[in-house]
């Protein structure tokens, strides 16, 4: 891993052209609009983007439809192959991405942009492999003359639409198995982080895939995502985002397939037999990582009262260490927040904590001497009371909400009673209360003693049933149930 950071200006003059990826070539739009990509961390424009109209995702799902009956039918060893000259082309451009990233995100380069376009180019090779093994059972039939088969069938074309938190790495995880799968993708950017996408859309372009099985078209949510979501030939939709968004597309979509990733906000559960040094060291990670935006960030921190003091004593300490600036820099540990509505969203959330008698123990404001005004401070709240935002709602901010609990049944209530169910954690030394609390939390996923930021590429990840964090899984092999459907085929023979 470099430890120094590409030049902006060489990262920035090795974009494509930024123009739409359609049928295997980059093209004008047909509007004459564009959008400015602005970095978070100086203020400065970067680049202007095409805003794609309805008419330029038309023609991009046309060219994906044209495109799959072919790519399906391809051999899977084929598309294998394909998916790993994808992840051979993102590491060899890993630190201009990188940079990119860092300059349109605002993350830091070295702790953070690097490791997720690994990961990225990581999520392309599991899925090459994955394929090889997309085994499925043959079923024992009731007549003696039938045999039944079942098979895993790409979909068809997908839109996919990824957020801004996570330029490269939320994409790959669907790009990975839905290529390798056989299926097709339109895929649209956020628009406050298109750059880097565009940078992995020609890795993508380099990889020798035939025209139309991978198009880019950059734009809003609500005019070109909305086009790509209610486009008749659109088959499934892949969304990571927001659960207020997803309930939009999940009602704009129609009867289409929908891989939902939606928001969460945590909790991590600290009981009184808990490592205390390792749970508060897990908790500002997961507060501060990625400045908080993150859908499995700790939203909040669910303490027992018996270990509250020390549990805040050691969370302050971490967040002092926590060194927030210029995101190039090798000793930042976290850059500015992505954009105003998100950083304003943390304070009206702070302000309505303090209103309910919670009090700012450490951070709480802006940072000040910097370029922008989105440098926020690493933050730890304490005396939260559940009827605040920071309980009730996703923050996406850079925060440490400390909620005293009384006993085991008031921390299952809490956690379970926001209705979010992403990722919680838990931190015991008893095994039995360990699988206490995994079996009563409802959430897609548990994690015990380490942070809620916790997650490998090939493990299954998403929200849990009745929640509203999504359904269907990212990650590995179990993203392929998502994105294919069961054939089955039931074979007469005669009986000799």
């Amino acid at each position: 891993m470099s430890s120094t950071a590409v030049p902006i200006d060489r990262a920035l003059s090795a974009l494509p052209p930024l123009k739409l990826f359609i049928g295997g070539r980059w093209t004008d739009s047909d509007s004459q609009e564009q959008l400015d990509v602005v970095s978070p961390a100086t203020g400065k424009l970067l680049a202007k983007i095409p805003h794609a109209s309805a008419a330029d995702v038309n023609r991009a799902v046309e060219s994906a439809r044209k495109a799959w009956d072919g790519w399906r039918r391809t051999p899977p060893f084929v598309r294998a192959a394909a998916c790993h000259r994808i992840a051979d082309r993102i590491l060899a451009r890993k630190e201009e991405i990188a940079a990119i990233i860092s300059a349109e995100q605002g993350k830091p380069y070295l702790a953070e942009a690097l490791p997720e376009v690994e990961e990225s180019a990581e999520n392309f090779r599991i899925a090459a492999e994955d394929v090889k093994r997309l085994e499925s059972p043959i079923i024992p039939a009731r007549d003696p003359n039938k045999r039944l088969f079942t098979f895993k069938v790409a979909i068809g074309t997908w839109g996919i639409i990824t957020p801004w938190n996570f330029p490269t790495v939320i994409p790959s995880e669907y790009f990975g198995p839905g290529i390798a799968a056989g299926n097709t993708i339109v895929f649209k950017p956020a628009e406050q982080t298109p750059l880097a996408a565009f940078l992995m859309t020609q890795c993508i372009a380099e990889a020798d895939l035939p025209p139309g099985v991978f198009n880019l078209v950059s734009g809003d949510g609500p005019s070109t995502g909305d086009a790509l979501v209610t486009h008749p030939g659109i088959d499934g939709i892949g969304l990571t985002g927001e659960t207020t968004t997803g309930d939009t597309i999940q009602r704009r979509a129609g009867v289409k397939k929908l891989l939902m990733e939606l928001g969460g906000n945590g909790p991590q559960i600290v009981l009184e037999d808990a490592d205390l040094v390792r749970a508060a060291k897990a908790a500002a990670f997961g507060a501060y990582f990625n400045a908080g935006q993150v859908c499995c960030a700790t939203e909040r921190v669910l303490v027992d009262r018996r270990v509250h003091k020390d549990f805040l004593d050691l969370v302050i300490e971490e967040a002092k260490s926590v060194y927030v600036g210029d995101p190039f820099m090798p000793e930042v540990k976290m850059g500015p927040m992505n954009n105003a509505p998100v950083l304003e969203k943390t304070e009206r959330h702070l302000a309505d904590a303090l209103r309910k008698g919670a009090r700012v123990v450490f951070g709480g404001k802006r940072v000040a001497g910097q370029p922008t005004n989105l440098f926020f401070e690493p933050t730890v709240v304490d005396n939260v009371s559940p009827d605040t935002l920071l309980n009730k709602e996703e923050t996406f901010g850079p925060v440490v909400p400390v909620i005293t609990i009384e006993n085991y049944e008031q921390a299952i209530e809490l956690a379970n009673g926001t209705g979010y169910g992403l990722q919680m954690a838990v931190f015991t030394q008893d095994i039995d209360k360990a699988f206490y609390f995994a079996d009563r939390l409802r959430s897609g996923n548990v994690v015990i003693n380490d942070t809620t930021d916790y997650w490998e590429a090939h493990e299954p990840f998403g929200g849990g049933g009745g929640t509203r964090s999504g359904y269907g899984r990212l990650g590995g092999r179990f993203t392929f149930d998502d994105m294919t459907h069961l054939k089955t085929v039931a074979l007469h023979t005669n009986n000799l």
